[in-house]
């Protein structure tokens, strides 16, 4: 393997790694460390078109999300590179707080999907596709 085969291999386990870290600070709902990772011009954008930009948005709409979906978490399964844009697979899941606590009708699991563009070992776009008509059915429900 040449050296310019052995500079692409480690840039994408080293993409895979930020990417990997920027996950697991969302599975644990750790708002500081998910902006940590965020380049400082970050876009998140999620499956409707709306976007939030810049650390401060995205800290408010962290903490918001995390308030609706206590326990949501992104399970990743493939990742596909091509360049700085990543294209990751798998499932998010959450459970809608509502005034009953413990309602699995209120836990939804659903196949997703994440456009993710890093810049300097930063995310600098999370783009989200999910189906999110279960989500906002049961929110509905809950009304």
């Amino acid at each position: 393997m040449g050296k310019k085969q052995k500079a692409i291999k480690a840039e994408q386990k080293m993409n895979k790694q930020t990417i990997s870290n920027f996950v697991n600070a969302i599975n644990n709902h750790d708002v500081e460390s998910i902006c940590s990772h965020c380049a400082d011009e970050h876009i998140f954008i999620d499956s409707h078109g709306n976007e939030l930009k810049g650390k401060v948005q995205i800290k408010i709409g962290w903490i918001a999300y995390f308030q609706w979906f206590p326990d949501y978490k992104i399970e990743i399964t493939n990742i596909f590179t091509d360049g700085d844009t990543h294209a990751a697979f798998g499932f998010a899941s959450g459970t809608f707080k509502a005034k009953q606590k413990n309602n699995n009708e209120n836990y939804w699991r659903l196949p997703a999907s994440w456009k993710i563009i890093l810049e300097n070992n930063k995310v600098s776009l999370w783009q989200v596709y999910a189906d999110t008509k279960i989500p906002f059915d049961i929110i509905e429900r809950n009304k």
